[in-house]
This record gives structure tokens, sequence and C-alpha cells, in this order.
């Protein structure tokens, strides 16, 4: 009785008990799992040390990159561009193609954010503004360390922000944007698969997207046929109209498939370092918020890109493309099943010419039909039962 007396603070306001220690550890990786992003993953190492101690063992991460920050590496004054003009017109147009779709993702290379002095001690993942610095590493930067210095904040190469984290099985990287240039209302989409090289590529591009408020919402079946949608299957046996080639529509479908190439191999080329050190990877996938590339490796891919190095462009930091086969299907107009309608919907299916008889085999309604997500899925399975168009690409 006199002990219970002795201490009375203690019996109206008892010790708090910390629930979050009752929880075992892998009810914890869990929830580290579901939150995934990097930043919020660094912040949850500040908390404690049980933290600190767990996070490194995440499996499934997502890296947001918040912006791009450019050098101004190409002007007048620079000598490379003194001689990109002595080079001729040809050599401006493909140093204007490239440098519009590569450069944003020589980014990739480094990721930035402020030093954030509390943490120094307990945390290499810190917890910043996720960007991008694009441009060549300045003097006195730390390279073998993967940062950089530029206007007091700190670059971070995607090694450095994944340093700790050393049970990544399924990595995502989303990118600000797309890198490729196009008016509104036009659509293109893309989809490439990578191992040490190209072995597949999906483009969905189209003209126009617009919206058919009055159209009736009908059910298509699995394999992309719809029986009340007259547009989409209008009898012209799927064949191109001629003014398809003298009004520019094909060399216009011709710049969207090179450029989509360049940018999936500028992206390729830049996943190696992650690719080296992490090999407990199973998954990794690079995209962009609006959704207009997507470049996807599997764990085989993964493993055969580290026994199998890639062959770099001598012209630039991307993935050489191999030479191509490709199949082209088009519909001058195509309205799917929600109502939206795509003017000049086009669909072109890629594969490297020397891929072996097995994958070409493959059925292009099994191959397509998860290329993109819907209504676009549709669309891809629409175009496909028209009449196809075969080209051939030499390696670049």
């Amino acid at each position: 009785m006199g002990s219970l007396r002795s201490d009375p603070v203690h019996r109206i306001h008892p010790e708090p008990i910390d629930h979050f220690d009752r929880l075992p550890d892998s009810i914890l990786l869990l929830v580290f799992n579901k939150i995934g992003d990097v930043k919020a993953l660094g912040r949850c190492c500040a908390v404690s040390r049980r933290f600190h101690s767990l996070v490194p063992q995440v499996e499934n991460v997502v890296v947001r990159v918040d912006c791009v920050i450019s050098d101004d590496d190409c002007s007048p004054s620079s000598s490379s561009y003194d001689k990109s003009r002595s080079a001729g017109p040809i050599s401006n147009l493909f140093r204007f193609l490239l440098g519009g779709i590569v450069k944003p993702f020589q980014a990739l290379a480094q990721f930035l954010g402020p030093k954030r002095s509390a943490l120094n001690g307990t945390l290499n993942t810190r917890s910043s503004s996720s960007s991008l610095s694009v441009g060549p590493v300045r003097p006195g930067s730390d390279v073998n360390d993967g940062e950089m210095e530029q206007g007091g904040v700190t670059h971070h190469s995607p090694t450095q922000v994944l340093r700790n984290l050393n049970e990544i099985r399924f990595l995502r990287v989303e990118l600000p944007s797309g890198e490729l240039g196009i008016d509104d209302g036009v659509l293109l989409r893309w989809r490439a698969d990578f191992g040490s090289t190209l072995d597949s590529c999906v483009i969905l591009g189209a003209a126009s997207v617009t919206k058919n408020v009055n159209f009736p919402v009908t059910e298509c079946g699995n394999d992309g046929f719809c029986p009340n949608n007259s547009i989409a299957n209008v009898d012209d046996n799927g064949s191109i109209p001629e003014s398809f080639y003298t009004n520019g529509g094909l060399k216009l479908r011709v710049v969207w498939t090179i450029s989509s190439l360049i940018a999936a191999s500028a992206r390729h080329y830049l996943l190696q370092p992650i690719i080296a050190e992490h090999k407990t990877l199973d998954s990794l996938v690079l995209t962009d918020v609006d959704g207009q590339g997507v470049l996807c490796m599997n764990r085989d891919q993964l493993e055969e890109l580290r026994v199998k190095p890639l062959s770099a462009s001598s012209a630039s930091k991307r993935t050489l493309v191999p030479a191509l086969n490709m199949r082209l299907w088009y519909a001058p107009q195509l309205e799917l099943p929600d109502g939206v309608v795509l003017k000049g919907a086009t669909l072109v299916a890629i594969r490297p010419s020397e891929q072996s008889a097995s994958k070409k085999e493959i059925s292009d309604a099994s191959w397509l039909s998860t290329a993109f997500e819907e209504p676009y899925g549709t669309a891809a399975k629409m175009l496909v039962k028209r009449k196809t168009y075969c080209l051939e690409m030499n390696s670049f």
C-alpha cells in the first residue's frame, strides 16, 4: 500500500506504450513495401534505429523524379555547336533529334537533393525532392561517389540513392514527363522490353484523340471485336489509303517510330549501374508520369544484361538499336467502345531481325493485348485485326 502511495504520478500517467515495438519485423516490412517511395523510406530511416535497420530490406521501391535541371551546354559559343554548323543540314537535323530526346535521359544519371545535416550521420538515402541533372560533371565533383554540386544542391546518382537498399526485387522509376515533344491532342504511347539489347517494342499513335459523347457504350470481346462499332469495322479490308503516302502520314509514323526507339534505348543505357549493383532485382520499370513510354525488364532480361554487356551507340549515350522487322496496322478512324475516337490510328510491332523464330511465332493478339492500359489496349486489339504491312529498319 505504501509503495502505491509513493508513486502517484505513475498511477495517474502510466508509461506510454509504443505499439510499433509490439509488431514483428515481418509486419513492418510489409508496411514499408506498401510505402515503396524512396523519399518516404528515407524519412522512415530517421525515425528509429529499428526502422533504420529494416528499410534496407525493402523489396518494392519507387523512385519519383520531380524535375529536370539542364546545363546550357549547346550555346552558340560552344565548340560542339560550331562543329554541328559545319557538318551540314542533315547532321544538324540528327543532332536536334538526338538532343531533344536523349538529353533529358542523360539526367537519369544524376538524382539530386539538398543535404540535410541532421541526417548525415544516420541516413544515406536522403529524403528530399528527387531531381535530375542534365549535362557534364563539373570540376571538383566526386564522380566516384555519384555526387556533384550545382547551385548549392548535391546531385546523387541512382546508385547513390539506392545504395543502402540491399534487397530490392521490384524497382520502378518515374520520370516527370515524357521526353518526346508532341502536339496537344496527339497520341503517342510506346512500350519496350530489353535484355542486353531490344527484345520488342510496341508503339501506338494517333493524329488526334477526341470523345464522341453521343456514342453508345458497347462491350467488346476479348479479341477486340465490337459488333456495334461500324467505324472500327469499315469494309476497306484494312488497306492504307493512297493519301497516307502523299500527305506526310507515313513520314510522321516513321518519325514516331525512330523517336520512340531512341528514347527507349537511351533509358536502357542509363540503367546499367543500377542493374549491375542490385543483383536481387526481379523486375525493373522505367516510365514517366505522362504514361508516354514504358521500359520493362524481367529477371531473365536483367541477368542477360549482366552476363552480356550492351552495345553502345557511337553517336550518343544510348544502347545500339539492332536491325529490326516491323509490322504496321493503320485505320483512318477508329472508334473505341467508350466513344473515344482515334484519327489516323497506327500500331507498330517491332522485333529484332535476328530474334529466334519461336518468339516470332507468338500471336500478335497475345503479345499486344497487354502492352497498353485501357482504352488503348482495346485499340491495339482492334488494329491488329486489320491488314498487316511489313517494314524493315537497319541498326542505328
